[in-house]
């Protein structure tokens, strides 16, 4: 029989086995950390016809003559080469840049070896796992210090204290903190606080039921209702939500509201609920109130009125003020004028505030009526200030009552004793300014990893953010390298297992000995190239085709041998 017979069917064999390879690495195009294998020929025993002999000095030598049987898949080789990340916006998606495997085992102990990081939490045991259920191993707790090993890695995370819910906001210069009485989830509210000025008395503080509900609540102080403290609002505050509450006790309990620094926020008198919630900060003017029902109507001299006491610089003078204008004649510098002088008398202290309006002031201005002179030991500038309309206005005034009397030495005082009170700073505290979202209340025990945030780092370090702890470190995903990474052995879903041809596994922490650090939310892409499995998928069915010819050529010799008898 021919031997072209049997060398062209051994072709054939390897081609397609050449093709199941190109088959396999084009169905994994799109797995996850998967590494292409190429197949490898060669030849295989050959029949010599002649031997080679030497050459002589008459005579050069001869080559030997001998006849292939064909050949063979020598061996199918793993490309390792690193592929390109696909993002994942996944934040336990890892992918190693650089050189390393994950290391994980069955429930059988195996240990296997991938490049496909695809993790998650295994919600029973708590332990780091891989996109089959098989435990990602490496250090399990707080690694500082640890070597790199082979442990499961379990997310022990630490229980969660109790913890109240609580806001502390920041007003005027003073920390306000609103703090719930029960530790709970559902004391996480938002509480506002609003002056109502149409609550009847009696009624310090209201909440309605439309305005409250599990996760935010208003409440609404009687605007003329004196509070003594803090402690006197939320306790009339705190049995108003009860009410509201039908009888009973409000998810958060009862509600306490301090204050940094606490001292001089309530004087003697108390607070009244406007200004508890109020938050004008600005110093208050005092106030000029006329005596009598004819001042107070058409104003001091028929034409004056209060309009304010200085607060920059602060007014300091109180008591009963009188009021007196004397008429000054023009010179050839100045204009006539009514000069007016405001005197104010509390017990022995007296002092007096001087202002003009002259014949250039005209109806709906106002003067300035300045401390004139200065108390010792006060500061210059405070005025009181008087709507007037007008030097005229003034002038025809005295005239009423003094038909035909020279004007140039008339003189007017006020009847009655007005009063004025001093500017003061302003007392408000400013709790309507804004309102305060309870957060952070919780019964506390154990927490999910949903609930902390798990994330892994570059260096393969697990790391939670803690709610009472903040950030923690709880494990650490170690690598495995070896000598020879060509030597593993793939057996299916991106694992591969130790030979002895790949050598023993070195562990590392990621980003060292060579190692590569990790990626967090991305994926490894499979590293099969499309366009060269094409190209050898091309050539493997022509080395086919080319093989099945010389089948075809071999039979017909055969056939042509076997028709030489006929």
């Amino acid at each position: 029989m021919l031997r072209s017979l049997y060398s062209a069917v051994s072709g054939m064999k390897a081609h397609q086995s050449q093709l199941d390879v190109i088959g396999n690495n084009i169905a994994n195009v799109n797995t996850f950390g998967f590494k292409s294998s190429r197949g490898r020929f060669s030849d295989v025993f050959y029949q010599t016809l002649q031997n080679a002999t030497g050459g002589s000095a008459t005579m050069g030598g001869t080559n030997a003559s001998q006849i292939g049987y064909g050949t063979q898949l020598a061996g199918i080789d793993l490309d390792m080469s690193r592929s390109a990340f696909q993002s994942t916006n996944r934040g336990l998606d890892v992918a190693i840049a650089g050189e390393g495997f994950f290391q994980v085992q069955d429930s059988d102990g195996n240990i296997f070896y991938t490049r496909a990081g695809a993790l998650q939490i295994d919600p029973n045991s708590g332990n780091l796992t891989d996109a089959n259920g098989y435990t990602v191993l490496g250090v399990s707790g707080d690694p500082l210090g640890k070597a790199p090993g082979s442990n499961k890695i379990h997310l022990d995370i630490p229980s969660q204290q109790a913890a109240k819910a609580v806001k502390t906001e920041t007003i005027n210069g003073i920390r306000y903190t609103l703090t719930s009485e029960k530790a709970t989830t559902d004391a996480n509210v938002s509480v506002n606080f609003v002056v109502d000025d149409t609550l009847p008395d009696g009624a310090d503080a209201v909440v309605k039921d439309t305005e409250m509900n599990t996760g935010s609540l208003t409440v609404r102080v009687n605007a003329k209702s004196v509070f003594s403290s803090l402690s006197d609002l939320m306790d009339k505050v705190n049995t108003a939500i009860t009410q509201a509450n039908g009888g009973k006790e409000y998810p958060t309990g009862k509600l306490s509201l301090t204050a940094v620094p606490d001292g001089g926020l309530f004087p003697a008198g108390g607070l009244t609920g406007a200004e508890i919630l109020g938050y004008n900060f600005d110093v208050v003017p005092g106030e000029l109130t006329l005596s009598g029902a004819d001042a107070a109507t058409n104003g001091v001299f028929g034409s004056m009125l209060p309009k304010t006491v200085s607060s920059v610089p602060k007014f300091t003078a109180e008591g009963d003020v009188t009021f007196n204008a004397k008429y000054i004649k023009a010179t050839a510098d100045t204009k006539a004028a009514w000069e007016i002088t405001a005197t104010v008398v509390k017990g022995g202290d007296t002092r007096t505030f001087v202002g003009r309006i002259d014949e250039s002031s005209t109806a709906a201005n106002s003067v300035l009526l300045k401390e004139s002179p200065v108390k010792p030991g006060e500061e210059s500038g405070q005025y009181i200030e008087m709507k007037h309309e007008g030097f005229t206005k003034l002038s025809d005034e005295w005239l009423k009552d003094h038909a035909g009397a020279d004007i140039g030495t008339a003189t007017m005082t006020s009847k009655g004793t007005s009063t004025v009170t001093a500017s003061q700073d302003s007392k408000e505290l400013g709790l309507g300014q804004k309102g305060f979202v309870l957060e952070g209340g919780t019964a506390g025990g154990t927490l999910s990893s949903s609930q902390v945030g798990v994330s892994i780092l570059a260096n393969g370090i697990v790391e939670v953010n803690h709610p009472d702890k903040g950030k923690i470190q709880v494990g650490r995903i170690d690598l495995a390298t070896f000598e020879n990474p060509y030597g593993l052995e793939e057996v299916g879903n991106s694992y591969f297992q130790q030979t002895a041809n790949s050598g023993n596994a070195k562990l590392c922490q990621a980003g060292t000995n060579g190692s590569g650090a990790l990626k967090s939310s991305a994926l490894e892409m499979s590293n099969v190239d499309i366009s060269s499995e094409f190209s050898d998928m091309i050539v493997t069915q022509r080395g086919f085709q080319a093989n099945s010819r010389i089948i075809t050529v071999s039979d017909t010799i055969l056939e042509e041998l076997v028709n030489l008898k006929r």
